[in-house]
């Protein structure tokens, strides 16, 4: 069993990559808060690196920015590479399956964002009553 789930703000406005075979790609930090507090009495947060792909990376990338409040549900993946200084890394981060846009990165101009916004028509459909 692989899944996830975090709630936290983005750190950074995301960005729309394309790569082999024009796949559209975004990746970006979520910072979650912790539940407890430190010996200072401040909230401590945890910066998960989360990937989407496709139409949801592009709709993340039109509809959240900076601070943009979000719900992520998606499984871990680890990956490890060869750094310039021949060090190895490893790096875990989300893959995103769904993403739940909770505040959109422009309050004031929500209501046209989300006129804009179309579900799937898979989801729209409505289940036959017999």
């Amino acid at each position: 069993m692989n899944n996830v789930s975090i709630v936290g703000r983005i750190t950074k406005s995301p960005e729309l990559r394309l790569v082999a075979e024009n796949r559209q790609v975004t990746s970006f930090t979520v910072a979650v808060n912790r539940n407890f507090k430190n010996q200072q009495g401040e909230v401590e947060a945890d910066f998960i690196l989360c990937n989407a792909w496709g139409k949801l990376a592009e709709q993340i990338v039109k509809y959240c920015g900076k601070g943009s409040l979000i719900g992520v549900n998606g499984k871990l993946q680890s990956r490890n590479y060869t750094n310039d200084e021949g060090k190895k890394v490893y790096v875990t981060d989300v893959y995103a399956d769904e993403v739940r846009f909770l505040q959109l990165k422009n309050p004031t101009n929500m209501f046209e964002q989300v006129e804009e916004f179309q579900l799937p028509t898979n989801l729209m459909e409505q289940p036959s009553v017999k």
